[in-house]
């Protein structure tokens, strides 16, 4: 589980609890204003639990209890006539003010934020206005109660825009995370749209080899039955890999539609695509370990398809100055193929299969579908690297 600081941990709980946290505070005042008001009179303690007891909604309703505030504020200059419980409206007004500005209407900020300076500089005559001061003092201690005033209200204003930050970076989060999941989804449907399209030539493959082996052998029986034993035993390794190919790819298929066809190419091809690759202006090295071996018509298609969605994601990520090593390391069971990039791994952000990764995820699946395994992310050092291991034949 991750460890976050003291001052994230106090934001999060804070931001769960902010009812039982603003209850707390204004019942705190309260309690202080009811006891500095008691010697004074009932009135006093009704303007103290005035003052103090909407600072509980502060968040919530920042309108009504700014409103509150204000209303028993009036009340207190209006019925007090000396500095005795100035304190507390001196505490409710600042708070009430930044609640609003961060919380409230626009307009009810700027409402607000009036009746506050209004409020001040009447509190400035009425309560420091001896005739011991100077009226430059007076006036001076007045200025500085406007300039307080303002400050509140600028903090509260500058909270409300972090809020509204915050706000449009969770709503683009969620609205990433749903493109996300629908690109996942589009990716898949797509990647299965082109499996029904090779299905067609496997197929189309198998048939021609079985049709023409047939036909050889019933003309050849009379004449060389060897040539017809043959032609038997190729019809039935070619019926036998064409369905084992088939079973894989309709345990993945989705939907039906008119598709259009062509031919499949192999591990014989991937040489053809680096050129190509190459005139494009990326620099890639092949090293081939080993001797090719024939694989299924899948298996070669398997293994050149994830060879060229590599490359194509080296291209699109990898930035101008990358180079790749494609690696075909051809052991005793399997084939193994490695494209690796010493790009600025970008690609490694853009095509994670956690982040929902159109290419990965259709090569991953490709090579699930043949017995073989499957692991793509960024390369110790920089770049991103693609390893897959795909094995000779698998059992039915």
């Amino acid at each position: 589980m991750p460890r976050f600081p003291l001052s994230e941990r106090w934001y999060r709980w804070s931001a769960g609890h902010v009812v039982g946290i603003d209850r707390t505070v204004a019942a705190f005042f309260a309690l202080i204003g009811v006891a500095a008001s008691i010697g004074l009179g009932p009135v006093d303690v009704v303007i103290a639990l005035g003052l103090t007891v909407p600072l509980a909604w502060r968040r919530i309703r920042p309108v009504a209890a700014a409103a509150a505030v204000a209303l028993f504020s009036v009340a207190y200059l209006i019925v007090s006539g000396d500095q005795t419980n100035l304190v507390m409206p001196g505490i409710c007004v600042p708070i009430a003010l930044y609640a609003l500005a961060a919380y409230g209407p626009r307009w009810a900020s700027g409402w607000g934020l009036a009746a506050a300076i209004v409020g001040v500089t009447v509190a400035g005559f009425r309560y420091f206005g001896g005739e011991q001061s100077t009226w430059q003092a007076h006036a001076f201690l007045i200025a500085s109660l406007i300039v307080y005033v303002v400050a509140v209200w600028a903090f509260g204003d500058l909270r409300r825009v972090r809020n509204q930050e915050l706000e449009g970076l969770t709503e683009r989060a969620r609205l990433l995370e749903l493109e996300r999941a629908q690109e996942a989804e589009i990716a898949a449907i797509n990647e299965r749209t082109r499996i029904a399209r090779e299905m067609h030539d496997i197929v189309a493959h198998s048939l021609t080899v079985v049709i023409a082996q047939a036909d050889g052998g019933r003309y050849s029986a009379a004449a060389d039955p060897a040539a017809a034993v043959t032609a038997l035993e190729t019809i039935s390794q070619t019926g036998r890999q064409a369905l084992t190919d088939m079973r894989a790819l309709l345990s993945v298929l989705r939907e039906d539609r008119p598709r259009e066809y062509s031919s499949t190419p192999g591990v014989s091809d991937i040489d053809t695509l680096i050129e190509e690759v190459r005139k494009g202006g990326l620099g890639v090295q092949l090293t081939t370990d080993g001797e090719r071996r024939v694989l299924s018509t899948g298996a070669e298609l398997t293994a050149y398809r994830i060879v060229q969605e590599s490359l194509t994601n080296v291209l699109k990520h990898a930035g101008p100055a990358a180079s790749v090593e494609v690696t075909e390391r051809w052991t005793d069971e399997a084939l193994e193929l490695t494209v690796a990039d010493d790009g600025r791994g970008a690609s490694g952000a853009l095509v994670a299969p956690s982040a929902g990764g159109q290419g990965v995820l259709g090569m991953r699946e490709r090579a699930e579908l043949y017995g073989g395994s499957f692991e793509a992310g960024p390369a110790p050092g920089g770049g991103y690297r693609v390893h897959t291991v795909l094995p000779y034949s698998r059992g039915e």
